[in-house]
């Protein structure tokens, strides 16, 4: 059964504490959600929520949002949260491109984008959360000196990624083509889900951090 047919799913999003549904009416305010003043980062695409949920424990200080758009998927990470809850995520079940709707200006400290979907096909270019549709939805709502993390095992996509940074006026920190045998952007990485499965056949991760 493909996740996206689970029944359950959106039931138990709208009933979970972890997931924010009135997401809209927190703009400007969301660290008034987590009770502090810590920074504010997110992952978008985050999938069953592996990454995003080991580096909030390695972080208690910092606040965290999960942006998944598949109502399934998200569902998968309700499920590990309810056997391991940490209060300093919450999740949200959107699509990317409303994040200048939901967010004032410099609201994200950083921003996490993990094997994103490539969109192979040159007409889909502008779907990519790397493209320069995004970025330009990044740049309003990073805080100045913000960085996004993207981590890929799609060269193509990687390569796509670079150009599109350096075409939209983003400053390109560090990159590499082989994030595993990189002694220096490797140190502390988490993977997720897809890196561990794409390594393991072999695959050269690549990962770049950029900021606006």
């Amino acid at each position: 059964m493909r996740l996206r047919n689970i029944p359950a799913a959106a039931n138990a999003i709208a009933e979970s504490e972890y997931c924010v549904l009135d997401y809209t009416e927190h703009k400007g305010e969301w660290k008034n959600l987590f009770g502090n003043e810590n920074p504010l980062v997110m992952e978008i695409g985050m999938g069953k929520g592996k990454f995003l949920m080991e580096l909030a424990a390695l972080h208690p200080d910092i606040n965290y949002l999960g942006v998944e758009r598949y109502g399934s998927v998200l569902y998968r990470a309700l499920q590990k949260m309810e056997e391991h809850p940490l209060p300093n995520i919450r999740f949200l079940c959107i699509n990317a491109e409303v994040l200048p709707e939901i967010f004032e200006e410099g609201e994200l400290d950083y921003i996490y984008l993990n094997f994103s979907d490539p969109w192979p096909k040159d007409r889909h270019a502008k779907r990519r959360l790397t493209s320069g549709e995004y970025l330009k939805r990044y740049d309003k709502v990073l805080k100045k000196g913000g960085r996004l993390e993207f981590k890929t095992d799609n060269r193509p996509l990687f390569d796509f990624s670079l150009e599109e940074t350096k075409a939209f006026g983003w400053t390109v920190n560090a990159y590499t083509y082989d994030l595993h045998h990189d002694e220096k952007m490797n140190e502390g990485n988490i993977m997720t889900e897809y890196e561990e499965k794409f390594s393991s056949h072999g695959n050269p991760i690549c990962k770049m951090i950029i900021s606006r």
